[in-house]
């Protein structure tokens, strides 16, 4: 997903969408005086809430209201829902970053601890798959990352994406979403398009020890421009899980997140292989793959192999892909 990155918001304009949060009106007045701050400095730190994707209404007389509720994240219950796994995990959460995930990578750098998650309200500059953004408004969607650190080297976690997916699959399931699938090698999809994605970057030696930052993006309402995306976009609240649930989601996700990163250093991908499969979107249908170079090659989707290649048969015979885009052929 892109956008162009915008402005960090500045802590007095957070703070005021904190008092906003609960969708009333409140008046500038009001708030002002909670903040103990002038009325003019109140009405300027709005001017731009729009940029981070909030609504804001105005009415004379009543002051300020958000069109929709803002659901924060709150670190209690977050955790409350991850259960045991809660002993392997370091939650810190941020108004605002650039990139949660490149903020995790230099904390890992630095020895930041197995299990650290930063989980960001707003990113200004989110990242996702092959370099681009990913375009996320205030509340709408949740962006955060998840360090783990492995005893072996870089070349035994082939297929890790995978299993990462396979995380977000099982907790959809306990969600109660239905109709969610696997994209290879890293998106997860509803009928109505991209639901969220994951980007792996990792750190280490090829004979060990490693670790990985998973960074997930995933919706919760359609975000405000859609439109500029430049494909379909799918979103939990369309599923039946509401906004005001933000905080369970991401404690279901990280509690799933855990046990399968625990399932992979263990025993590999070849484990989830079959439960990735059953997932895959794609599985035994016609598909054409673009590779780095802009090659275009088509063929039928077989699975994927113990190491996460997708197994493609193709005029040629069977092939093994390690990189590129998969589309459906003929759409």
């Amino acid at each position: 997903m892109s956008s162009a990155q915008n402005a960090a918001p500045k802590p007095l304009t957070f703070a005021l969408l904190r008092a906003l949060a609960d969708g009333e009106f409140h008046s500038g007045e009001e708030m002002a005086q909670q903040l103990d701050m002038s009325r003019a400095s109140v009405h300027n730190a709005l001017q731009d809430v729009a940029q981070y994707g909030v609504k804001l209404n105005s009415v004379r007389g009543r002051g300020y209201q958000l069109s929709q509720p803002l659901c924060w994240l709150d670190k209690d219950q977050i955790l409350a829902d991850v259960g045991e796994a809660r002993t392997a995990l370091h939650l810190e959460v941020l108004d605002h970053a650039t990139s949660s995930n490149a903020l995790l990578l230099q904390a890992a750098s630095k020895g930041a601890s197995s299990g650290s998650v930063l989980a960001v309200e707003w990113q200004s500059a989110g990242r996702g798959r092959l370099g681009r953004t990913w375009h996320a408004g205030l509340g709408e969607a949740l962006t955060f990352s998840l360090l783990w650190r492995f005893e072996c080297g870089l070349a035994a976690l082939s297929g890790l994406s995978l299993a990462v997916g396979v995380a977000v699959m099982r907790a959809l399931r306990e969600l109660h979403v239905d109709g969610a699938g696997l994209k290879w090698p890293n998106d997860v999809i509803l009928p109505s398009g991209k639901l969220a994605g994951i980007l792996m970057e990792a750190q280490g030696d090829m004979l060990g020890p490693s670790a990985v930052v998973v960074g997930i993006g995933l919706n919760l309402a359609a975000p405000v421009e859609a439109c500029k995306i430049g494909q379909g976009v799918g979103d939990l609240s369309a599923c039946g899980v509401p906004l005001s649930q933000r905080n369970k989601v991401l404690g279901i996700l990280l509690k799933h997140l855990v046990i399968v990163l625990r399932e992979f250093s263990t025993n590999g991908f070849s484990a989830l292989r079959k439960e990735w499969e059953h997932a895959h979107i794609y599985d035994q249908r016609p598909v054409e793959m673009l590779m780095p170079d802009d090659k275009r090659i088509e063929g039928i989707a077989l699975g994927v192999t113990d190491e996460g290649a997708l197994r493609v048969e193709t005029a040629d015979g069977l092939r093994e892909f390690h990189s590129g885009e998969v589309s459906l052929r003929g759409r």
